[in-house]
């Protein structure tokens, strides 16, 4: 009887989900995300991750060629209608706001399909690597990916 009980739950979840099979980890902000990560390119990027706390993450991107800046971004995910939302403000411009669609243990994708480049940013942990990646339209309306690989930073 038990077994039976069990199974009856686990369908009314799996129902009230829309057949959706994420988890509740699955939709939270990306803890796996913390952390200082520096690019593994001369000069390079780094970006540094704030924990979540109270429903967002905080970060900031440098990058700099030898000698000189040569861009910086401030970036946060929040929790904006139970949907963990990136948002990056370039230069320090205003927000543009990318709603995340997918996602997993170690990945997270997020996107805004009216925005002109980029419409999709990614990031993939695996273990002390991180790939970040952003895509949109390029020249011509031609596809364009842009990918920038990050190991944690030695402190």
């Amino acid at each position: 009887m038990r077994t039976v009980s069990a199974l009856f739950l686990l369908c009314l979840v799996l129902i009230s989900t829309d057949g959706r099979a994420e988890t509740t980890a699955a939709v939270a902000l990306p803890e796996w995300l913390a952390g200082h990560w520096c690019g593994q390119e001369e000069g390079g990027a780094e970006e540094y991750w704030l924990a979540p706390a109270g429903g967002l993450m905080l970060a900031v991107n440098r990058t700099v060629q030898p000698g000189r800046r040569t861009a910086f971004e401030f970036l946060r995910i929040e929790m904006i209608d139970q949907v963990p939302t990136y948002i990056a403000m370039p230069q320090g411009k205003p927000g543009t706001a990318f709603a995340r669609t997918a996602g997993g243990a170690d990945w997270m994708r997020f996107e805004n399909p009216s925005h002109d480049f980029p419409q999709l940013i990614e990031y993939r942990r695996n273990g002390n690597r991180l790939r970040a990646e952003i895509a949109g339209p390029g020249e011509g309306g031609k596809e364009m990916r842009m990918a920038f690989e990050f190991a944690r930073c030695a402190e």
